[in-house]
């Protein structure tokens, strides 16, 4: 329940605030603010609410609990307006922004605007030239930013105005509603938030914190059964290593009956010593028993690598939905609605997407950076907006493949560690992969020529010095596992 304008001019005359002096700013919540003045009448404590449904501005009784951290808005408050005299309160027409005019010694002035619209609410601190010193929510779109000309009172006379006007039949029916507790009615609009609005706040953010949850626990599920399915594939690993045994034993004949053609010879019945059956297994007719053995045992090396990535990915994933299950339950018993805000702030939203930093493959290393392009389209993106002259360049010799880069650190050398990360993952990344051993070249970015009407990213490299990498799957896995981003 927001205040109609009505109920604003009614709080401001009872407040009395004008010739009073600004003692304390807090900021109790990321969507509230109190101001503490004293004057003619004494100590009064004035709460500024700009919670959606809930925008307000009344007297309280006490000052509520402090943040554990200072806010930039408060802060700001602080160092402009502490101990500034309030020369003027008032609402502006029937629009439900309140101006607050303060002078300090000295002759500075500054004019604090607070827009009770729910849904649109803000508070601004423009100095006396109307320039936007502050705000509390800083909105680019609609010009409320640091250094920006303060257009409250120009907008309020143009369309907005002329809207008003043309609705100043329906404004006339608002009318200042009753509330139980206290004399006044500043402090029987204090009674009932007192009792309700902070209930109504943090049950907005909690639904909130149950759509982020669902939204995540949607996505978790969906992909730990995709990693499920594949984990099943890649279980086979067993299965085609025996495969491999049979066909290396070498007494098998092409399959008769059910092929015809090229299809007869690219199957044999072989008897599975495993089973004790007659099995039917798929061969390259070109290579022989030892040949099509070995390709069985390296679909067996696959599939047993891709096993341990995939098992560790679902683990990653199961902790993850653990800890989202923990996130949500330690807010739903969040009492400060003040923390839930920070908490849903922190973890942004399901649907954004964060920026990458780089558009391929990188990985962090001791405090190196590894970037993979993938593709002809990813090297010459790097190469053109990723790169300078001192990162180093390494790719494959004699096989197409990525450019892999280093990025250059001030001062320092590339250590031989990270050069021969960088080297397994160039022969990873290339064709020469099936050899499990490449010689790669390096140089620095500066030593490339590009070629013209080539494919794109094509490179001349010179200055270049040879790098002969063995890959190792231990190896491979542990500089995998440190990516940051971009898919393996």
């Amino acid at each position: 329940m927001s205040l109609n304008y009505k109920e604003i001019d009614l709080v401001l005359s009872e407040l009395k605030l004008e010739g009073s002096k600004l003692q304390k700013v807090l900021q109790p919540s990321y969507d509230s603010l109190v101001l503490e003045f004293y004057g003619p009448g004494g100590l009064k404590d004035v709460f500024i609410g700009l919670g959606a449904g809930s925008c307000r501005i009344h007297g309280i009784s006490s000052l509520p609990a402090k943040n554990e951290r200072p806010l930039r808005f408060m802060e700001c408050l602080r160092s402009h307006l502490k101990g500034a005299t309030l020369l003027s309160i008032r609402q502006l027409g029937r629009e439900r922004i309140v101006l607050m005019d303060f002078s300090l010694s000295g002759g500075r002035s500054y004019r604090l605007y607070l827009r009770l619209w729910s849904g649109a609410a803000n508070i601004i601190l423009a100095d006396e030239n109307s320039t936007i010193i502050d705000a509390m929510y800083r909105k680019p779109t609609r010009g409320e930013i640091s250094g920006m000309p303060c257009k409250i009172e120009e907008s309020l006379g143009g369309a907005e105005k002329s809207s008003s006007a043309e609705k100043a039949g329906d404004l006339d029916k608002f009318q200042v509603r009753d509330f139980e507790g206290g004399d006044s009615f500043s402090e029987k609009i204090a009674a009932y938030y007192s009792a309700k609005g902070g209930t109504l706040s943090r049950e907005s953010l909690l639904e909130k914190v149950e759509e982020r949850y669902r939204q995540q626990l949607i996505f978790h599920d969906e992909r730990i059964g995709e990693i499920e399915a594949l984990i099943a594939e890649a279980s086979q690993g067993a299965r085609l290593r025996q495969i491999g045994d049979i066909l290396m034993a070498g007494s098998f004949i092409p399959k008769q009956g059910g092929q015809s053609g090229k299809d007869a010879s690219r199957f044999v019945e072989a008897q599975d010593f495993y089973t004790g059956r007659t099995v039917s297994i798929q061969i390259d007719p070109v290579l022989d028993h030892i040949g099509n053995a070995t390709t069985y045992y390296e679909k067996a090396r696959k599939a047993d690598s891709g096993l341990e990535e995939l098992t560790r990915e679902r683990e990653r994933l199961v902790s993850s939905r653990e800890a989202l299950s923990a996130w949500r339950g330690h807010l739903l018993a969040q009492s400060d609605p003040f923390v839930i805000a920070k908490a849903l702030e922190r973890g942004g939203t399901v649907r954004e997407k964060p920026k990458k930093p780089y558009p391929c493959l990188w990985i962090e290393r001791n405090g190196w950076t590894i970037l993979v392009g993938r593709s002809a389209k990813e090297n010459d993106e790097l190469l053109r907006r990723h790169t300078r002259g001192m990162d180093l360049w390494l790719h494959v010799r004699d096989y197409s493949g990525s450019y892999v880069f280093v990025k250059a650190r001030r001062d320092k050398t590339v250590p031989l560690e990270i050069l021969l990360d960088a080297g397994t993952l160039a022969v990873y990344y290339s064709k020469a992969r099936k050899n499990a051993e490449a010689n790669v070249y390096y140089t620095q970015v500066k030593y490339l020529r590009r070629i013209k009407g080539e494919t794109k990213g094509l490179v001349s490299p010179s200055m270049e010095k040879n790098l002969f990498i063995r890959l190792d799957e231990k190896k491979l896995r542990e500089i995998l596992s440190a990516s940051s981003g971009g898919n393996q």
